[in-house]
């Protein structure tokens, strides 16, 4: 398995690339801006391209779908939760001034407990609201690919539309029960583990309790 991750546009946002390279197949998760380099990443990562996995559908997760479905016809995967969101993407990016171009509708719904697959490796789906109410994460293969719920040494933002400060400590608790060992790839930022963000992230400090007791 190879995950790699691509920063972009106004938002710095993490794409990732996952890549089964035993099957040759990968999926995008969080296209978020500058299609053309996120398809230059795809093409030279030489495998064939299953599907586009979604976190939540903020405008800097979903910027670059367009321009991805255009040059691979692959199902788009998101909660059901954040299809008011997904709908307004043209209407969020206008409120920042920045270009958007909409994506076509999700082919698939996640739900919490769902697996998904790429390859021969599969992720568990945790649905994990707060940040966005369709807010789902992917655990598999010792990473965790955590959009915006949690980074290193913060947590994704509660005060936006839809958001929710008391499902967010809900679904932080959740996640410090999860292995300390996996490597946590975020949306925004560097990876970390979740061992490390017990260890010093100051925003765990009350859910780690919560999650512990």
């Amino acid at each position: 398995m190879r995950v790699t991750s691509h920063t972009v546009g106004a938002f710095q946002e993490n794409c990732y690339l996952v890549v089964d390279e035993t099957r040759g197949e990968a999926v995008l998760v969080d296209p978020g801006a500058e299609g053309e380099r996120i398809l230059r990443a795809v093409a030279a990562s030489g495998a064939t391209l299953t599907g586009i996995w979604l976190t939540h559908a903020h405008i800097d997760h979903i910027g670059a779908i367009a321009a991805v479905k255009r040059v691979h016809d692959v199902p788009i995967w998101m909660h059901p939760a954040d299809q008011p969101l997904y709908e307004r993407g043209a209407w969020q990016a206008s409120a920042y001034g920045l270009p958007f171009e909409s994506p076509p509708p999700a082919d698939r719904a996640l739900e919490d407990g769902d697996v998904v697959r790429v390859g021969d490796a599969d992720f568990r789906v945790h649905h994990t609201p707060g940040h966005a109410p369709g807010h789902c994460v992917f655990e598999g293969e010792g990473l965790l690919l955590a959009g915006d719920l949690l980074f290193a040494g913060s947590i994704g933002r509660t005060d936006l539309p839809l958001s929710d400060p008391r499902e967010m400590a809900r679904s932080l608790a959740r996640v410090t029960l999860l292995e300390p060992a996996l490597v946590v790839h975020p949306g925004h930022g560097p990876a970390t583990t979740i061992g490390r963000e017990l260890e010093t992230n100051p925003f765990l400090n009350g859910v780690a309790r919560v999650a512990g007791g």
